[in-house]
């Protein structure tokens, strides 16, 4: 690396609110476990007048539910501003109804989640992706990371992404098991992915914003055959985003001089069993595969990162061709479904 490391002592909350406030001007909130400090942090740091890469200090504004968050963030990136918001489980899902309209709409923005299982028979804090796979049907993109230097290094590419191709962008990690592990990684700051942005892209994205001196009609009512020409007339943005993100991803790898992709193998190059995973788990079944190619096991793992929308092409070219077993590892329970939601993807 030609720029001189700068190293933080932070858990994957931290490392997500570091990255969101640079390219975040409005942040519109309510906490919830274990989401709370990513919206904590960057209200200290607008407190403290700490700027984004605007030059601005963040606007927050706490709602009184996560639903209102949600709307508040749909309102404001109507009106032409970069927003954010943060949130898990339950909250997740009191924000749909303005998910459908924010990604129909093509408005770019990052929900980050540290994702957490929502309640059924009992209730728990920890840690499955019960509650973003709740919202895949919503058109946001979705894109994972398993560890805090991971989160730290591809938080960006959510930003840099949801801006270049208008779709926003659930940027999601596990619960606890990441946003709250603390570790020693490397930090980006604003003079690493400044330079990455995509200026044209935010010029469009302001000249769309609702004015009055530019009155347009939103959100009208349609009957079923001008609706569903509408609805396909979306599907060129979503098939650009997987090139978006690889890109970013490459310019990322330029900076940190680490490899990310789509989807990251690791293990034998001639494995014969591959586990397909997402989230934190990879990084313990790293650790597995290192100790069985040692001894001589051909094996290997495939990391989701780019979940939503799901290029078959980019992970067919991650599976190495010698595979003969492939075991996919979900973190989802879906009652009544063929299959868990990682695993019904890459069918």
């Amino acid at each position: 690396m030609s720029k001189e490391k700068k190293f933080l002592t932070c858990d994957g909350n931290q490392a997500a609110a570091h990255v969101s406030y640079m390219f975040s001007e409005v942040a519109a909130i309510y906490p919830i476990t274990p989401s709370s400090t990513m919206a904590e942090y960057v209200d200290e740091w607008s407190a403290a007048g700490r700027k984004n890469i605007f030059g601005e200090t963040v606007l927050v504004q706490e709602m009184q539910s996560e639903g209102g968050a949600a709307g508040a963030v749909h309102g404001s990136l109507q009106a032409g501003a970069l927003t954010t918001t943060y949130t898990a489980s339950q909250g997740l899902l009191l924000m749909i109804p303005n998910m459908y309209k924010i990604a129909g709409e093509l408005l770019p923005t990052v929900f980050h989640v540290s994702a957490r299982t929502i309640a059924s028979h009992a209730l728990s804090i920890f840690g499955d992706h019960q509650d973003v796979m709740s919202v895949r049907q919503t058109g946001f993109a979705m894109l994972a990371e398993g560890s805090v230097q991971e989160v730290m290094d591809l938080a960006g590419v959510a930003h840099l992404s949801t801006l270049t191709s208008s779709i926003p962008f659930v940027n999601f990690f596990d619960g606890f098991r990441t946003s709250h592990e603390i570790q020693k990684i490397e930090a980006l700051e604003a003079e690493d992915l400044e330079p990455l942005l995509d200026r044209k892209a935010l010029a469009d994205f302001r000249a769309r914003a609702l004015s009055p001196q530019k009155p347009v009609a939103r959100g009208m009512a349609e009957n079923g055959d001008v609706f569903f020409q509408h609805r396909e007339a979306c599907n060129k943005h979503y098939e650009a985003v997987p090139e978006i993100v690889e890109n970013y991803m490459a310019e990322i790898s330029k900076i940190t001089g680490r490899e990310y992709h789509l989807f990251n193998y690791y293990g034998a190059p001639d494995a014969e069993r591959v586990i397909i995973a997402m989230g934190s788990v990879t990084q313990a079944i790293q650790e597995a595969i290192d100790s069985l190619v040692a001894k001589g096991e051909k094996v290997g793992m495939v990391a989701v990162h780019l979940y939503r929308p799901f290029s078959a092409k980019h992970f067919l070219a991650a599976v190495p061709a010698t595979a003969k077993r492939i075991a996919v590892l979900d973190r989802t329970k879906e009652p009544g479904a063929n299959g868990e939601p990682l695993y019904i993807a890459g069918m």
